[in-house]
Order: structure tokens, then sequence, then C-alpha cells
């Protein structure tokens, strides 16, 4: 249970219920928050970080982007996630890393660029409610009415909480539709992402994603490439228009705890036998790398 979760801030240990800031706080009021979500499992030499190496360098980028720093180097911020989950004795799970200005600010400047830090380490079985997921039962899309954030308002590969809001009610919009989640299209009418995903097509054998530029720089993302490739499966990145979602033969969503997400039907278009082959295969291996048994992979993992 999350009460009895024990929470990473600035170098030492406190209990969940005392990992609070003050609701005046810069990153509260304005939503100044960076962060990773990364996800851990167990394996047959205990638990080990997905990626860990990737997701600290990504937390540097956006800190970079916002002109903040970090209260610690790549190698004290390892450590930190390592200790959070040794602390909380979970064999799998997940973590979440923020770095937050705590102080009162009422101006839109933050108070100084050097963060604070938390890490939560949490098994979503245990902890947490609505987060269950099936890949077999997968989820439904639509394409939601709002866009996705242009590259040239905002730095949109920085994971900055107030960058979500954008996700968030793209989210509502299409679960007014009685939908599950959102597809964005860039500011041009392209194929962007999810809510909180990335967005995969299969045609005709090859796996389509869009480019880089107007989307996360997921590391779910980058990993199924890598991993498809591997497979000498055929992989393009680049502008989807939004009538491939129509055609493909296979549709998914791509993130952090569940890696592949099967989309059974977007809009009114029921896609027939979801979960497909090509998901099925890469949700294999990617279940096979996560538990330590795929050697090819396995400087990807962060033995705990």
């Amino acid at each position: 249970m999350l009460e009895d979760r024990w929470v990473y801030r600035n170098g030492s240990f406190v209990k969940w219920a005392d990992a609070t800031v003050h609701m005046m706080s810069h990153s509260f009021a304005r939503g100044s928050t960076i962060f990773e979500v990364i996800s851990f499992y167990a394996t047959a030499s205990g638990p080990a970080v997905f990626r860990l190496h990737e997701h600290i360098s990504r937390l540097e980028k956006s800190a970079a982007y916002l002109d903040m720093e970090l209260p610690g180097d790549h190698d004290m911020l390892c450590q930190a996630v390592a200790e959070s989950v040794r602390r909380n004795r979970l064999p799998k799970g997940v973590i979440k890393m923020v770095g937050y200005y705590p102080q009162f600010a009422l101006d839109i400047q933050p108070p100084q660029k050097r963060l604070d830090l938390a890490i939560f380490a949490m098994d979503p079985s245990q902890d947490l409610e609505g987060l269950d997921f099936s890949f077999e039962n997968g989820t439904t899309a639509g394409i939601a009415r709002w866009r996705k954030l242009d590259p040239q308002t905002i730095p949109i590969e920085a994971k900055a909480a107030a960058n979500y809001l954008n996700g968030m009610i793209a989210r509502l919009d299409v679960q007014k539709r009685g939908l599950e989640d959102a597809i964005l299209l860039d500011s041009q009418g392209f194929i962007a992402e999810g809510a909180t995903e990335s967005v995969f097509l299969v045609k005709d054998g090859r796996l389509l994603t869009p480019s880089l530029g107007t989307v996360l720089d997921s590391i779910t993302r980058r990993s199924i490439l890598q991993v498809a490739r591997h497979l000498g499966i055929e992989t393009i990145e680049g502008r989807l228009r939004p009538e491939l979602l129509f055609q493909a033969d296979e549709i998914f969503f791509a993130n952090t705890p569940f890696k592949v997400i099967p989309v059974r039907r977007v809009e009114e278009r029921e896609m027939p036998g979801a979960p497909g082959p090509m998901q099925r295969c890469l949700w294999d291996v990617l279940q096979r790398i996560a538990a330590g048994t795929e050697p090819a992979f396995a400087d990807w993992l962060y033995p705990v």
C-alpha cells in the first residue's frame, strides 16, 4: 500500500505521507515540474530497471531545455533510483522521478535554477487502482479535436508537467464519445502521438511511426524500433497522414508501464484479430527482455 512506501527526497527517505510541498510552490502553481516514469522488472538476478541510463539522460535533457539544474550527476541519480527500489523491497513496478521547485513564488519565473528531487517506487498491482492492463483486450482510440503542442511554441521533448494538459484534454475529448484513448494530430494535420503514448501502425509487414520533431523521444518508442530492426522488420519514421489509421493492418500505442497496447478499434473502424501478429511478436520479445532472458538486450537492464 502507498502509505507503506518510502520516498527519496533530496538524499534521504521520508514516508509517503510526508512527501509534500506547499500548494503555493512554483511547481504546483505553474506546472514547472519535470519527470520520468521508469519500469523495473523481476529477473532471476533480482529487480532490474529498464533502460535507466536513457531515462536519466532524458531527465537531464528536460532540465537543460528549461534552464533547470538537477541536484546531482548522472551516476548519483541512477544510484538514487536503485536505492529507492531496494528501500521499498519491490521486485517489479514503476518509478516516478520528479524534479520540482518547492519554494513559494507568485511570479511566473522560478525562484532559482536548482531543483529538488523526489523518487517514488510503486507496484501498480498493489498500490494503484484503475491501471489494470490486458494485452489481449487492448484499447479503443479516437482522433482528438485538440492538436499536439507545436514545437515552435514550447520544447515538446521536455517531459514537463505543464505539457501534459494537452494530452489530458485530448483524452477527455474522445472519452466523451465512448472511446478510451486519444490520438493527437500535429499542427500540420499529421499523426503525432497519444495522450501519454507513442503511436505505431503496421502496414504490409512494415512498422510505421511518426518521426521525431513533433513528438516526444520516447524510450519505449526507441526500444520498439530497435527490437523491430533486430528482428528484421522494416521500420519507417515519417509524417503519417491520419487516413492511414483506416488503412493499417494493425495499430498500437506504446508507453513505459505496458510497452505494447493493441488498438482493437479506432473511431468506428474495428480492427479484426487485434492483437495482431506483429504486436504479439514485439510484445513477446519485450517481455523476455524485461525478464532478462534476451542476451542481445542484456545491457538494457540496470541491476538493483
